[in-house]
């Protein structure tokens, strides 16, 4: 049996293994997490609430079932895995804050993203870090302060699901959850060498939600390892009435095997999404070496990128709307002593929402179409899109945001996440899979995009890609002992 630390780096799926074959009970293993958050956590700050008690309840459960002759086969496929949900997330009765003293509480009622992963045998840990309301992709808020990145502790962890990736990469959690507007699952992947699936809207069905038709915002896994994302997507995904937009597949379907020969494979590739953004070299210089591993594995590559152009008007539009939706009538209920109650790009933001017309509406809606169709033709030539995921590597943790991307001036707080936002605009299943360093250790990821709804395909090709490359085995330094930390 590896000793702790090694057993907290095991991917979920061997974790599972282990667990059902009765060589490692479940509180075995949470204690072994539970030691490596005591070590680790307090300089990265990715758990922010811990529920070691409750934990360790329900893994004695878990053991006792399989004690008493439970069928291994019957049980759920997260069977006594740990895991810790995005603060953003409603848990019933765990302290659930949103990174915002404005709704910091305690829910009676369980998000639906929750009780599926309970209801698949998975032991709740505790809750990790988000920017405020989860805006933005760098993590920090006024009750917690900000998660630092495991590989260089004075970097953004990214976001907004920025403690889910950091706890995920310094061996805290085996899974963990997030969710993804403009690049909160992706993002924090890249920065953590870690692995974060958006998946295509209604994949992961969303409830309680004030925007139900919306397909800006979706919910999704986190995992160090391809394979462990797809386990928990079996158990995120399938059809619920409780969401209008909900997919009809079952999420069992995400539990099968994802080896797959890429030989042929059509592989677009940009470092920049055809001229679009501005990329820092050591990212593009990631993004091309990938295309390179795909061309090794038998794929025909070339440079390539559909026009994203329209994506920026239909992502700031339509986020603008969903602010105002979510946090209107909390800003007007702010105390007018106490304005800042409410983070600045916040209320910005929900201004901007305001301020919408039906005709700028009207247009986002329009270009959203036009958009799509552009895509949809262009995956009629090609199966899959490589690109970067974020357009800088981690940056300084004490920063709010980039100010400028390769001698590029940023606008707002938005304006470095458009390699990922661009992406949302389309619709389309996009996955951050670890694809190299920066000559200062710091992690990039490559960002696979795939065509409308093909979440399983893009699983299986950033499989095959992490299988050829192997970055997801590299620790952060420090990790095998506390003196990174």
């Amino acid at each position: 049996m590896p000793n702790d630390d090694d057993l907290c780096f095991l991917p979920a799926l061997d974790l599972a293994g282990l667990l059902r074959r009765r060589e490692l009970s479940a509180r075995e293993l949470l204690l072994a997490h539970l030691d490596r958050i005591e070590r680790v956590n307090p300089a990265v700050n990715a758990i922010v609430t811990l529920v070691a008690d409750r934990a360790l309840e329900a893994a004695q459960e878990a053991d006792e079932r399989l004690a008493a002759g439970a069928d291994p086969a019957a049980l759920g496929p997260l069977h006594g895995l740990p895991i810790a949900h995005k603060d953003t997330h409603n848990t019933a009765g765990i302290r659930t804050s949103h990174g915002s003293r404005l709704a910091d509480g305690v829910p009676e009622q369980d998000d639906l993203i929750i009780e599926r992963i309970k209801a698949a045998g998975a032991i709740t840990l505790g809750k990790t870090n988000v920017p405020e309301f989860a805006a933005g992709s760098h993590t920090f808020n006024p009750i917690f302060g900000a998660t630092h990145n495991p590989y260089d502790l004075g970097r953004s962890a990214g976001g907004s699901s920025g403690g889910a990736a950091a706890a995920l990469a310094s061996g805290m959690v085996p899974l963990a959850d997030g969710s993804d507007t403009g690049g909160s699952l992706r993002n924090p992947a890249s920065f953590c060498n870690v692995v974060g699936l958006r998946p295509s809207p209604g994949r992961v069905p969303t409830w309680p939600a004030s925007a139900a038709w919306s397909t800006l915002p979706v919910k999704g896994p986190m995992a160090r390892t391809v394979s462990d994302a797809a386990l928990l997507l079996s158990a995120m995904a399938g059809p619920d009435p409780r969401s209008p937009i909900a997919l009809e597949e079952p999420g069992s379907r995400f539990a099968r095997p994802l080896d797959r020969d890429l030989r042929g494979l059509r592989v677009a590739w940009s470092p920049d999404l055809g001229g679009l953004v501005p990329v820092e070299p050591a990212v593009a210089r990631a993004v091309e070496s990938a295309a390179k591993v795909f061309e090794d594995l038998g794929c025909a590559v070339e440079e390539a990128c559909p026009d994203l152009t329209e994506g920026e008007e239909v992502f700031r539009t339509l986020r603008a709307w969903l602010f105002e939706i979510s946090f209107g009538s909390l800003m007007d209920g702010c105390p007018e002593d106490h304005p800042d109650a409410l983070k600045r790009t916040i209320r910005e933001n929900t201004e901007e929402g305001r301020r919408l017309t039906g005709p700028a509406l009207g247009r986002a809606e329009v270009a959203h179409t036009t958009l799509f169709h552009r895509v949809r033709a262009f995956f009629e030539r090609y199966d899959v899109l490589l690109l970067p995921v974020s357009q800088v590597a981690p940056f300084d943790v004490t920063a709010e945001y980039p100010t400028e991307v390769a001698g590029v001036p940023m606008t707002d707080y938005l304006d470095w996440m458009r390699s990922a936002y661009l992406v949302t605009s389309t619709g389309s299943p996009a996955l951050s899979v670890p694809a190299g360093f920066t000559p200062e250790g710091l992690p990039v990821g490559l960002q696979i995009v795939g065509p409308h709804r093909a979440d399983f395909a893009v699983l299986q090709i950033g499989h095959a890609f992490e299988q050829a490359t192997q970055h997801w085995r590299r620790r952060p330094p420090g990790a095998d002992t506390d003196s990174g930390h």
